[in-house]
């Protein structure tokens, strides 16, 4: 390329050809023709002259700039492009790969980029570009905007989502660059959002390599020990593959399936440490660590396919799932069955088509195709994204952050059961699911009036657990109403969010309402009436001193006891006295002192430290957690975990923000539950571990599980979640230990 046309072209400044210069020679490998070849091998009559354009743009706007690592910053925007091409997305996608990142770190605007490309292109940046230029209270409140904004986003055009994970796949291969806090959080959202929304489309390869990156960060030590495990095997195990494989194909072309693709492969090892943290057992007991797979040509071949496969090996009873038959939400379809191989070891054989394994490898992106610009999701297509709209509508019905990344949380690592209504509609729901559920998912107003539910004919409780194929009848009362009792069951956010809006919209009329009686008693002691003090002219600076919007918020909040009504009688009418001397306190205070506790020190509220504090055993936070405070009508702050479920459950317009005071000393309980193996000496050497941490023990339990298992509930006291993240860590260090939990938190 020549650099002075570049520089013509590009508009680049002559004092900053140098850096441009050092920047293109770094990548020079990966010029512009490497990524239109790959393109036009299954894109022959693309825009190719676009994609040189966007690759020189972004080498110009990213000149100069340097990744953490210390390498150019253009390298990221290419290995981006190529991954959107392995996904095998239009030239609009790859030109959006190489300038996702131009209008958030460069000089650049979203109209420029609409001048010199194109509408498609600029939009699909836009969806991609992060909110960093807004200021938020939290990173919760900003990851969770960031979602919102990509859900409207990909909701109108996919390929934003699909350069988003494709860009995060990148980052996550290069995260050793960062500090080891910036790893664990980066790793910690993408196991728990992108690499459940790769499962969701459907991309498998993607979903694995994120998962297996995410668990070298959030599990460094065990990362270690089993891919160190594994590499001991390699040769054992590759030779077992190899001798499976030609058992299968030898069987399949006695069957006439000849043609068929056989392969095997171990398991990737977020998957197998998956399966020890479920068994609780070490790696040398997990005997299905490898999985093969069968290809051929047409479905009725998948079950001729599955008859070798069960004549010559014998099936393991409930290990077999027909998602051809019925396939999975995100188009997933497969014959996956477990069965005893050689030597009596089990593995897991899936059976596909060629066109199946196309999807099922690259998913949404594989049947998806970009040949018109600015293309929506066709109606054909819409079904598959059922899931996507419910998150979008969940995003804007949830009233804060938590709950809306909690819905997230939920919906996207759900395992599937499939259902029917009585019409013979299909139903998808998550694991556990129940009748509420399934209410909530036909209609909002058949949720609302649910009484009871008919599951294959049989009048069954609401709380049950639907399971696949069941065919289920809700039974409705005009005058019945949701239960708050209901949270505790139901699984889908859709559900959640519906019973949580009820709830809360009750509790706020009840808080209004007491409200109004309280400052009404207040105003009455001043001989001025409720009506009066509504149309005061100064009411408009009453409710900002207070932080409401409305006169409704200021009730609720003196309903709640977050607002003392004499306070806001006080800033009304600040000339008139009472009448007479008040009977009785219109606050959650209590009428007589009380010793001040140690709950009480921990926690410092708007910088007041003196109040009424509990901590809410059902998530037991210490010192560290981060944390959230509700107002209880008579019984002060109760402190959750932030991400507890009572806290998502509770009303926003109770919450307070909270902080540890860390000048206090003290120590929170938690239980610690340890699942080991079974031999002696075990729970002394495990005390020694608090111990030498310096983390006292109130009691102990500990139950045999079998003649090989046990498990030790630990009750403690620690000085901050610090303390006790160490303490877990040594608990795991220890060789018969198998898993380590920490209760409510």
């Amino acid at each position: 390329m020549d650099l002075r046309e570049l520089a013509a072209r590009e508009r680049i400044k002559s004092d900053r050809l140098e850096a441009a210069v050092a920047d293109l020679a770094a990548v020079g490998e990966h010029g512009p023709d490497r990524l239109v070849d790959i393109l036009r091998s299954y894109l022959p009559t693309g825009d190719f002259e676009m994609v040189r354009r966007a690759w020189r743009f972004a080498a110009a706007a990213h000149h100069g700039q340097r990744r953490k690592g210390g390498g150019p910053y253009f390298v990221h925007p290419i290995a981006v492009a190529e991954l959107v091409l392995r996904l095998r997305l239009d030239e609009a996608s790859v030109c959006a790969g190489l300038l996702h990142d131009v209008v958030e770190d460069c000089d650049v605007t979203l109209a420029e980029i609409r001048e010199r490309f194109s509408d498609d292109i600029a939009h699909i940046v836009d969806g991609v570009t992060k909110l960093d230029k807004i200021p938020f209270a939290r990173s919760e409140e900003k990851q969770a905007e960031n979602f919102r904004k990509m859900l409207v986003a990909m909701s109108k055009d996919i390929r934003v989502l699909l350069i988003k994970l494709c860009d995060r796949l990148h980052n996550m291969s290069t995260l050793e660059a960062m500090s080891a806090p910036k790893q664990k959080r980066i790793a910690a959202e993408t196991m728990e959002i992108y690499a459940p929304l790769a499962n969701r489309l459907g991309i498998g390869w993607m979903k694995t390599e994120l998962e297996d990156l995410c668990f070298r960060y959030l599990e460094p030590d065990d990362y270690t020990a089993l891919k160190h495990a594994v590499g001991e095997r390699k040769v054992e195990r590759e030779a077992y593959i190899a001798s499976v494989v030609d058992l299968l194909r030898s069987e399949l072309a006695a069957a006439d399936l000849s043609d068929a693709a056989v392969s095997g492969r171990p398991k990737h090892l977020h998957g197998i440490w998956r399966k020890m943290q479920r068994a609780g057992v070490p790696y040398e007991r997990i005997h299905d660590a490898q999985a093969f797979r069968v290809l051929t040509d047409n479905t009725e071949q998948c079950y001729r396919a599955l008859g070798v496969v069960h004549s010559r090996f014998t099936p393991i009873p409930g290990r077999f799932k027909d998602y051809i038959a019925l396939p999975k939400a995100n188009n997933y379809q497969s014959l996956h069955t477990t069965v005893l191989g050689p030597d009596n070891k089990p593995i897991e054989v899936q059976i596909r088509t060629h066109d199946m394994h196309r999807i099922a490898e690259n998913g949404v992106a594989a049947h998806w195709r970009y040949k018109e610009r600015g293309a929506a999701v066709r109606p054909r297509d819409e079904a598959r994204f059922t899931w996507l709209k419910q998150l979008l509508e969940l995003s804007k019905e949830a009233p804060d952050s938590d709950e809306f990344l909690e819905n997230m949380r939920v919906d996207l690592f759900a395992d599937e059961v499939y259902t029917f209504t009585p019409a013979g509609d299909v139903k998808v729901f998550p694991r556990g699911a129940t009748p509420v559920d399934f209410a909530y998912a036909v209609h909002t107003r058949v949720g609302e009036t649910a009484v009871g539910a008919k599951v294959n004919g049989h009048i069954v409780s609401l709380d049950s657990a639907l399971r696949n194929g069941d065919i289920v009848d809700i039974m409705t009362r005009s005058d019945s109403r949701p239960n708050k009792g209901w949270l505790s069951f139901v699984r889908t956010s859709r559900a959640k969010t519906k019973i949580r809006n009820f709830v809360r919209a009750a509790e706020r009329a009840q808080a209004q309402e007491l409200g109004a009686d309280r400052l009404e008693k207040a105003l009455r002691r001043h001989k001025i009436s409720l009506t009066r003090a509504e149309r005061h002219d100064k009411l408009a600076a009453t409710l900002s001193q207070f932080r409401c919007q409305t006169w409704e918020e200021l009730l609720i909040g003196i309903g709640y006891g977050k607002i003392d009504a004499r306070g806001v009688v006080e800033h009304l009418y600040p000339e008139t006295k009472p009448a007479e001397k008040p009977k009785e306190a219109d606050t959650v205070a209590p009428k007589r002192s009380r010793k001040r506790s140690e709950d009480d020190a921990a926690i410092v509220i708007d910088g007041i430290e003196d109040i009424l504090v509990r901590f809410a055993r059902c998530c037991s936070p210490v010192p560290g957690d981060d944390v959230v405070g509700f107002v209880t009508r008579g019984r002060g702050i109760t402190v959750h975990q932030r991400h507890c479920p009572r806290a998502l459950d509770s009303d926003p317009m109770r919450r307070l923000d909270i902080a540890w005071n860390r000048d206090r000393g003290g120590q929170a309980r938690v239980t610690v539950r340890v699942h080991t193996g079974n031999g002696p000496g075990m729970l002394e050497k495990m005390s020694s571990r608090f111990r030498e941490a310096g983390v006292n023990i109130r009691s102990v339990q500990a139950k045999m599980h079998g003649p090989l298992s046990a498990v030790s509930t630990f009750e403690v006291e620690v000085a901050s979640r610090e303390q006790l993240d160490r303490v877990i860590l040594d608990l795991k260090r220890l060789d018969f230990v198998h898993k380590v939990d920490r209760i409510g938190g």
